[in-house]
């Protein structure tokens, strides 16, 4: 009884938590998602007797308010105490219509010492602002795989999307209220044409490469296709230009490296049929038919074996940043991704790639990895629910497993060890995508942080686009502060955490103890600019201002003070 009240205790925090950061409130279903996305398990109805969701919330009253919506449905909102207030004010507060101009909001309006808005870059800021979710790069990365070989109907898009991918496409764990949000948010890279039949999907680079057949001589467009500032066909292997000069028959059984032509020619339901298996049963046939051919004796000449990635170039102090938080482990331990449309572009360029590359039986059975290569601190890639990602081998847990550190997104993972491949020479250039972070100037209110403050962080970040304000890098972690710009009033959550009782604001950076304790990025990714071949990328929408000394001092007062 005792261990049913704790958990019960425990079970209201974190309920309380989620449906304060939900402004319109949450449907049992949608809490019961948000839970299993949050917390990675089920509610604990079981474990505390109930038997669903609703019955479980009718216990809270002091915590969950059952409305009913305008179509009949239950919507459950939370009910601040007195110490949640304060947030439950900030996110009625929020704005439902978050594509204002981008003259109505700065980032800086709670801080007049940060940097204000460059009228000579007006565009900066528009990412920055903006409070629209957006979906993780390897979801768009499917999108636009989707579509690589011919344009779709929109209509057709949800049986198509799960035929591909064997799983439904679920827009509204990413934040979307609906896919026309969806579509807008990838307007960059996917275009809706009004036809007869209705609403057609197309890839903006099939557009392009439509137009560049129409207009340039056929001789000629596949050399344009070459992805641009890369000659691959210059830098493959003499052994590895059998892959070009499969049988036809074969060539369309399997997915064509990128930049070949046939690829865009195949039909679509043959495309989608073809390309991928479904669901995860046929992946692990793909992976048996990976392990009939017996690994090459010789190691490739361009397979990466006692290299490392390198780290993006260092922020500068005080400037401020646009990014993604990637991966969470607690407030003071979580990974971002600078919003860059050029750094976005290239990370899903390079899964592309590699998608296609290693997709070839023939080609991935060239980097199959010997059990001398299988060790801790190794450069490799995995296959992983059908991507590929450049991962560095963590440790080797058994005959059949290791754990391998993601450099792109942060987290560990345990895999088998029949998915690791060498990395090509040619995936070495891009640095390593995941920023390794600390929240400036807090520390937990006890020794660790609660669950209900991880739990509160982790929805505070979650897919949207942030502003950071850099503070400084301390044993290769960055320490910044994170603001949510899509409110009327700029949400600091180094400040949600105090005013909720999670965390002390201390005006100093307290070391990581989780990144004390393991930091993967410190032990596997070379600083910037020792890595000789790998190319620096600046995120191009960092405003970037030194640091003077009567601004410095400005701010401290500032971040110290009332308004945060």
């Amino acid at each position: 009884a005792s261990k049913q009240a704790q958990l019960m205790e425990v079970l209201k925090k974190e309920v309380r938590a989620m449906l304060i950061a939900a402004k319109a409130g949450l449907t049992p279903e949608q809490l019961e998602e948000q839970y299993m996305a949050m917390v990675c398990k089920p509610l604990p109805l079981r474990d505390l007797g109930f038997q669903s969701t609703l019955e479980l919330v009718t216990q809270m009253p002091e915590i969950v308010r059952i409305c009913s919506s305008k179509n009949g449905s239950l919507i459950l909102k939370a009910i601040a105490d007195d110490s949640t207030k304060g947030i439950a004010k900030l996110v009625a507060n929020q704005k439902v219509k978050t594509r204002s101009k981008a003259s109505k909001k700065t980032a800086t309006k709670a801080n007049p010492a940060f940097p204000t808005k460059n009228s000579k870059n007006p565009q900066s800021f528009q990412t920055l602002n903006a409070g629209t979710p957006i979906l993780p790069a390897a979801v768009k990365a499917e999108l636009q795989d989707l579509l690589s070989s011919s344009p779709l109907l929109l209509v057709d898009f949800e049986k198509a999307f799960l035929r591909r991918f064997g799983q439904a496409f679920q827009y509204r764990q990413y934040g979307f209220l609906s896919m026309s949000e969806v579509l807008r948010s990838v307007s960059d890279s996917i275009v809706v044409e009004q036809t007869k039949a209705g609403s057609l999907l197309v890839l903006r680079k099939y557009l392009a490469n439509k137009i560049e057949q129409e207009e340039v001589p056929q001789g000629e467009a596949e050399e344009e296709e070459v992805p641009q500032g890369e000659a691959e066909e210059e830098e493959v292997p003499q052994g590895e230009a059998e892959e070009e000069e499969l049988p036809q028959g074969e060539a369309e059984e399997e997915e064509l490296p990128q930049g070949e032509a046939e690829e865009e020619e195949l039909p679509q339901g043959e495309a989608e049929e073809e390309e991928l298996p479904q669901g995860e049963a046929q992946e692990e046939e793909m992976l048996q038919g990976f392990e009939q051919f017996p690994p090459s004796a010789e190691i490739p000449p361009d397979a990466v074996q006692d290299r490392s990635l390198c780290s993006l170039p260092p922020l500068k102090r005080s400037c401020l940043v646009g990014v993604i938080v990637e991966f969470v482990v607690s407030p003071s331990q979580f990974y971002i991704h600078i919003c860059s449309t050029e750094a976005s572009y290239k990370l899903q360029d390079l899964m592309f790639e590699m998608r296609h590359v290693y997709s070839h039986k023939v080609a991935s059975d060239k980097y199959i990895m010997p059990e001398s290569a299988v060790r801790p601190g190794q450069l490799c890639c995995v296959m992983v629910s059908r991507w590929w990602y450049r991962v560095i081998i963590h440790r080797v847990i058994n005959d059949q497993e290791v754990e391998v550190f993601c450099a792109d997104y942060g987290h560990l993972q345990i895999v088998q060890k029949s998915w690791l491949r060498f990395l090509k020479w040619h995936y070495l250039k891009l640095p390593a995508q995941a920023i390794p972070c600390s929240l400036a100037w807090v520390k937990p209110v006890e020794s660790t942080w609660s669950s209900a403050a991880i739990l509160l962080f982790k929805h505070l970040c979650r897919f949207k686009e942030l502003v950071g304000i850099v503070d400084e890098y301390v044993d290769g972690v960055l320490y910044l502060f994170l603001c949510d710009t899509s409110t009327k009033e700029d949400v600091y959550f180094h400040s949600v955490l105090r005013d909720m009782g999670y965390a002390d604001v201390c005006g100093e950076n307290i070391p990581s103890q989780e990144f004390e304790e393991l930091n993967p990025s410190a032990l596997y990714v070379q600083p910037s600019g020792k890595q000789g071949n790998a190319e620096g990328v600046e995120p191009d929408l960092r405003l970037q201002q030194e640091s003077r000394d009567g601004d410095s001092e400005t701010t401290t007062s500032k971040l110290d003070g009332a308004e945060l």
